[in-house]
């Protein structure tokens, strides 16, 4: 996905960013995933991908990045700021499957969850998926409602499967997505959304800009 112009960025999740994913975790979900599952998927599943999404101004650099083996004799790694949210899904055959995505409460609002959902349904097109699957909780309307715009249907329920308060899950999935009609209107939908960001980031830019010149 072109994300020229706009501050964010998009890259494969490594095991540097899993100290920051967890944490945010912690804030954004109630069953949270741990570290150790997040260092599992990036070792020893070949069939999963996960992206982080970030917040270009606040990339750190470090001028002399630290061997892992260094980093791990001084104790927990520094955390991420620029992380804002991240997702993944695993294929199975030709199916892929969203088992998680998430963003930073505070950046909620911004189109940056349906740019994350939708980096990673251009990742499962690329690796050949036929079909893209998740859960989602039945009260999760906001959530539904975003999955049904890029062609996501409830084909089934998942009675309380959500062990923290028995709530139920919906099956949602999409129609084929190699099918021209899926690809016309996920093309069309991901344009308005890249002008929409590109939009947003500039007004923002306006704004700091005279709130500097003040």
């Amino acid at each position: 996905m072109n994300l020229e112009g706009l501050p964010y960025t998009l890259a494969p999740m490594t095991l540097d960013d899993v100290p920051t994913v967890a944490e945010l975790e912690q804030v954004i979900f109630t069953l949270p995933w741990s570290a150790n599952a997040f260092s599992y998927e990036l070792r020893h599943n070949p069939s999963a991908e996960y992206l982080v999404l970030r917040y270009a101004p606040w990339i750190i650099k470090d001028e002399r990045p630290l061997p892992r083996s260094v980093k791990r004799l001084l104790g927990a790694p520094r955390l991420d700021p620029s992380i804002l949210g991240y997702g993944g899904f695993w294929l199975m055959l030709d199916e892929a499957h969203i088992c998680t995505l998430g963003v930073r409460p505070e950046w909620r609002g911004r189109g940056l969850g349906e740019l994350l959902l939708a980096a990673l349904m251009e990742r499962a097109l690329a690796r050949q998926a036929h079909v893209i699957t998740l859960e989602v909780r039945v009260t999760n309307l906001t959530a539904q409602n975003l999955y049904r715009k890029y062609g996501f249907q409830v084909v089934g329920q998942r009675k309380r499967y959500y062990s923290d308060n028995g709530e139920d899950a919906l099956i949602m999935t999409t129609e084929p997505v190699d099918s021209p009609s899926f690809q016309e209107r996920f093309h069309r939908l991901t344009d308005v959304l890249l002008q929409r960001l590109l939009t947003q980031s500039q007004t923002l830019s306006l704004v700091a800009a005279e709130d500097e010149n003040k």
